[in-house]
C-alpha cells in the first residue's frame, strides 16, 4: 500500500472522535480496529461486522500503527502495585 493510499484512508480530524485517527467516512478509530485484532477478531470477522469497511482500510490501519510506532520514543512499562 502506497503512502498516498494510506493518507486517503486514515484520517485525523478534531472534531471526529477528539482527533485521533479514523477510517475515512467513519467514526472507527484505528486504535479500535487494532484492539479488535488483538483480541483475536480477523478481518474478515470485522468486515462482517462492518461491511461499508475494506480489506484495504483494515490494512491501513495497521501501515498507521506501524509507521507510527517506528517513529516514536518508547518509555519501559512499570509494573505498579
Amino acid at each position: 500500500m502506497e503512502q498516498d493510499t494510506l493518507l486517503q484512508r486514515i484520517i485525523l480530524n478534531p472534531k471526529v472522535m477528539a482527533g485521533k485517527p479514523v477510517i475515512k467516512g467513519t467514526r472507527l478509530t484505528v486504535q479500535y480496529i487494532l484492539n479488535l485484532l488483538a483480541h483475536g477478531s480477523t478481518i474478515d470477522e470485522i468486515l462482517r461486522e462492518y461491511p461499508g469497511l475494506s480489506k484495504e482500510d483494515i490494512l491501513a490501519c495497521l501501515r498507521y500503527a506501524s509507521e507510527t510506532l517506528e517513529d516514536s520514543t518508547f518509555m519501559p512499562l512499570v509494573e505498579t502495585g
